[in-house]
């Protein structure tokens, strides 16, 4: 019969078998293929146009609150402004009744055609339509309050859904960017040292298989314009090497339209966030080089093409 000291030696291995053996199965759990990852980010980024579109909106609705709100000010301003003038003719004209039923009236009261009784009854008449002016313009007020409030109430409820959406929206975005960095490959050569084996250019194509990685990769992630162009044989550089790709954002010689040269300015940056992981030497757009220390202007090669103001420039290690 085992001891009490052996059983429980027994169970605290078994327990740590069973620990050992979970936490194996969690670390060696696999990681998402690019297709599942890419269906994951194909429904985000349909849910992440959907929230933009009803993010938008909001700030249009907003927009046009707050526009008449402004509105509603003034219109409150203006009712203040007719009740004030409204209430003040109501107390001119009760003053000057009862000074007509006293034997002291002033005489510029007193008309050749009106006596006191006539006239008594002419200021009882205005005092009417002036009593009917002030509670129409104290109305006027009242609903010109009630709407500026309202407005109010609307303005801070869609300013705090708009925050909320842009909010929700950029939490979206950036898992977006976290499932993408997911996709990018490590190069092939990389040693431990953070260096880079020599490579052979191969295929038909003529370059690395480090270069055909990160073109590969970035025609996956970016809806380039035009074709990329990697070896070509003569001068210098990596080109002829089978180490540099140009990322076409015209069809060259020509400056790029607007939205490509954002999108070059995307590509660029997305290149060095990636430098280490694909093996990417340095970087030249728009007459710039950024080897790992950040941009450095170029002297001044004399066109557009030269100066790479049409193309982004990827070299490899």
């Amino acid at each position: 019969m085992a001891s009490p000291t052996s059983r429980f030696a027994c169970g605290a291995l078994a327990a740590l078998s069973l620990i050992i053996g979970s936490a194996t199965a969690a670390s060696a759990a696999p990681k998402p293929s690019e297709p599942t990852l890419r269906a994951e980010l194909k429904e985000l980024n349909t849910k992440v146009d959907k929230l933009i579109e009803r993010y938008n909106a909001k700030r249009v609705s907003l927009a046009e609150a707050r526009k008449a709100a402004k509105t509603a000010k003034k219109r409150l301003a203006t009712a203040e402004q007719t009740l004030a003038k409204a209430e003040a003719e109501a107390s001119k004209i009760t003053e000057m009744r009862y000074q007509a039923s006293t034997p002291d009236l002033p005489m510029l009261l007193y008309t050749p055609d009106l006596n006191t009784a006539a006239l008594l009854e002419q200021m009882s008449a205005e005092q009417d339509a002036v009593v009917k002016s002030v509670a129409a313009a104290r109305d006027t007020k009242k609903q010109a309050a009630t709407d500026a409030i309202a407005l109010a109430d609307r303005i801070k409820t869609e300013a705090d859904q708009v925050a909320d959406d842009r909010k929700e929206a950029e939490g979206m975005i950036k898992n977006i960017e976290k499932k993408l960095q997911g996709l990018v490959p490590t190069g092939p050569g990389r040693k431990s040292d953070g260096s880079w084996a020599p490579e052979l250019p191969t295929g038909s194509e003529n370059i690395t298989p480090r270069t055909r990685l990160m073109r590969d990769t970035i025609k996956k992630s970016f809806a380039l314009p035009f074709e990329v162009g990697c070896y070509r044989s003569g001068g210098s550089g990596e080109h002829p090497l089978g180490r540099a790709c140009d990322f076409m954002m015209s069809s060259g010689g020509a400056t790029p339209t607007a939205a490509n040269r954002t999108l070059g300015d995307q590509v660029a940056a997305w290149a060095m966030k990636n430098q280490s992981r694909l093996g990417i030497k340095y970087v030249i757009w728009r007459q710039r080089i950024n080897s790992g220390s950040g941009w450095r202007a170029m002297s001044d090669r004399g066109s557009i093409t030269a100066n790479h103001y049409d193309h982004v420039h990827i070299s490899m290690n």
